[in-house]
């Protein structure tokens, strides 16, 4: 008997324990706003997004982008970021497409920003860049030149566009070429007046002020990042849009106020796959 309550105890800690593990998000500390924050406005989704309409997001990279880390494929940040946004707009039928392939860079991903990107109609295209290329090389005047072609491709279907730089981890700071890259990605997005969102300087922060017993972000190949990372780099990738969403949409411009928050916004009457009305 005693046996029995005893085994019935330890089991019941034990569940109890799982429980809490489970339900206990990764630390990973707010950043300073002008990190965090995506410039400029990012206006055709915030104008769907008050309009209620359903909202596309194309999410195309290589490794990071795919998911390569994650214990699952539920894990990866598109994935993770469509359930953050769903979560905070409950109104809008949204959902993000996962156009990641492992080991690609700038050339390959702008061979087929058409067939997998564009040809989905996107309302925004998030296009994580440049991390092969430091990777493989240290010359990187011919990524400019396929940077900015893919930029202008991509703005050419009306899509709103965010690059997304590189992974802060001990494979990709060691090169070379990877400062020579952050300048760059950042100089291509003021430039041609896309989003930009800091990968790098996020991680970077969230290393410096993550606590000991928080979970790596990055896997022990040094280069791929984790389930934790992949859920940071979400959480703070939907803050941001939301963001910019609502300081940029035009009811905001308009009434000249400080930002204010989507609310009140009625279920989207249709669901984003097959949409065929105006964009």
């Amino acid at each position: 008997m005693i046996r029995t309550v005893a085994l019935a105890v330890a089991m019941s800690l034990l569940a109890g324990a799982a429980i809490a593990q489970e339900a206990k998000p990764p630390t990973c500390a707010a950043a300073p706003r002008d990190l965090a924050a995506i410039k400029p406005a990012l206006s055709h989704t915030a104008a769907r997004i008050e309009q209620a309409r359903a909202v596309t997001i194309v999410a195309v990279g290589s490794s990071s982008t795919q998911g390569v880390g994650a214990t699952d494929p539920g894990l990866n940040y598109p994935s993770q970021l469509e359930a953050d946004l769903a979560a905070r707009l409950p109104g809008i039928a949204i959902r993000v497409l996962n156009r990641g392939k492992g080991g690609e860079d700038a050339e390959e991903e702008l061979a087929r920003l058409r067939r997998d990107v564009i040809a989905e109609h996107p309302d925004l295209v998030i296009w994580q860049v440049g991390t092969n290329a430091v990777l493989r090389r240290d010359d990187l005047e011919s990524d400019e030149v396929l940077l900015r072609r893919g930029v202008d491709l991509l703005k050419q279907s009306k899509a709103d566009v965010v690059l997304m730089d590189l992974q802060y981890a001990p494979r990709v700071v060691e090169r070379r070429s990877t400062a020579e890259m952050e300048q760059l990605i950042a100089e291509i997005a003021e430039h041609t007046g896309v989003g930009l969102f800091r990968r790098f300087g996020l991680m970077q922060y969230w290393r410096v002020t993550r606590q000991a017993e928080s979970p790596a972000l990055v896997g022990i190949d040094g280069l791929h990042m984790t389930d934790a990372g992949y859920e940071c780099l979400a959480a703070a990738l939907a803050n941001a849009l939301v963001s910019n969403w609502e300081a940029r949409r035009p009811s905001a411009q308009h009434a000249g106020g400080p930002p204010q928050k989507f609310a009140n916004i009625p279920p989207a009457d249709a669901q984003p796959r097959g949409e065929t009305g105006p964009r």
